[in-house]
């Protein structure tokens, strides 16, 4: 019997045959990560096994992103306690100063983790990487802390749902909006503890951006992981990066698939996730009109550099609305380089935006953007839960990066094919 993509990468980890899915199987894992909020319960772990020495000071990430710059006197208390983690156990891949970025735009960026990996790491969003063919999860702090210090952990082998996007997508239609809609015929339950696999047309057209795009927001559907066939695009990526190893990788044609879902693009408008969950999603026209307050561009979802570039060429020569905070967060110091030297930042400043440095900030309620009651802020971001970037009276809608930046104009949800 055929194996589908996650089966086929567990399997390189594991000694054990896996024949079907739902079997326990112990694997290797390639990359171990944490980051400023989840790193400290993983170390308290770590420490309360006994553990002296972590498994590989090469194969541990450790990236304080999420209220960084330090926001208050508790942030600075957990960054120091990850910082001086790090200095005792001598970890190669810690960031926190000028080298700090959004870590799941960080590690690929860096060539840190790539095709064929398994990436355990102490945030959801971890998955992101299934962009690259790794497959990439969260964990809990107190497991994360285990595979720290073991170099392994154990997985369930989940079923698969096979996803075909096909057609032609409109302008201003992108990956956000693929996933956005999926996630509105899956629901936020309908992959739980399964893997979602990308393939079609459109698939073999997406950059690795957008791939990754898709891939992160695979646990807004529940799911364990979402997975991209490795091809020539995908090894060029993780080469440039300086990732060494990897090879091409597609499902077998014979392989067992839970359930297969279509997607037919060609028609799709840009879609918009509305409070309070992702999959409460409807086409931008029909939430046209929705006054704004603010609009957050950024996020390991949609700060890189193809969706600054997005956000520019619906900003150039425009003012966003007076009444509206319009915030734009590159998710690394690479990107916010190479918004400088494409003159992107000098649209941004011209149209009245705020600039930030790269961090979460905003996207989980960190810094940089909470929202006051009665408030309402338009996304690129990946969640929508009630009180996720501020009061709990307080909305936030998701979209993508031409999305926001057009209702940052206008001061109210926009279609950006009507600008």
């Amino acid at each position: 019997m055929g194996q589908t993509l996650a089966e086929k990468i567990l399997q390189k980890h594991t000694d054990q045959e896996i024949t079907e899915a739902g079997q326990i199987v112990q694997c290797k894992v390639s990359m171990v990560l944490a980051n400023d909020i989840t790193a400290p319960l993983a170390i308290k772990s770590f420490k309360a096994m006994g553990a002296k020495k972590v498994f590989d000071k090469d194969k541990v990430s450790l990236v304080c992103d999420h209220f960084t710059p330090n926001k208050d006197i508790d942030s600075a208390e957990q960054v120091k306690v990850v910082r001086e983690f790090a200095e005792e156990m001598d970890v190669t891949h810690y960031y926190e100063c000028g080298d700090v970025g959004v870590e799941h735009a960080l590690l690929p960026e860096k060539g840190i983790v790539g095709p064929g990996d398994i990436v355990v790491g102490a945030d959801s969003h971890t998955c992101t990487y299934g962009g690259l063919g790794a497959f990439a999860t969260g964990m809990g702090s107190t497991d994360v802390g285990a595979a720290m210090a073991l170099g392994e952990t154990w997985f369930k082998v989940p079923p698969t749902i096979k996803v075909n996007l096909t057609g032609t997508p409109k302008e201003h239609v992108s990956a956000k909006d693929f996933v956005l809609n999926q996630i509105g015929q899956l629901g936020v339950s309908g992959a739980l503890y399964k893997a979602l696999e990308y393939s079609g047309e459109v698939v073999d057209n997406m950059s690795i951006e957008g791939r990754m795009t898709i891939a992160n927001m695979a646990i807004e559907a529940g799911g364990k992981v979402g997975l991209f066939p490795v091809d020539q695009k995908t090894l060029d990526y993780a080469a440039t990066a300086g990732f060494s190893g990897g090879e091409a990788m597609i499902p077998d044609a014979d392989a067992v698939y839970e359930r297969v879902l279509n997607i037919d693009v060609t028609d799709m408008e840009p879609q918009v996730a509305c409070p309070h969950l992702p999959d409460n999603v409807k086409s931008v026209d029909e939430t046209s009109g929705v006054k704004i307050h603010q609009a957050v561009i950024g996020s390991c979802t949609n700060g890189r550099i193809e969706d600054m570039r997005v956000a520019a060429a619906i900003l150039k020569g425009r003012k966003v609305d007076p009444k509206v905070r319009c915030i734009i967060l590159p998710a690394t110091p690479m990107i916010w380089k190479a918004c400088m030297s494409e003159g992107l930042m000098e649209i941004f400043m011209d149209a009245g935006c705020i600039v930030g440095p790269p961090t979460c900030g905003p996207c989980l309620g960190g810094h940089m953007g909470i929202l006051a009651g009665d408030e309402v802020s338009i996304a690129t971001t990946n969640r929508n839960f009630k009180g996720r970037m501020g009061s709990l009276e307080s909305e936030v809608y998701l979209s993508n990066p031409a999305v926001a930046a057009a209702s940052a104009i206008t001061g109210v949800i926009t279609n950006p094919a009507k600008l």
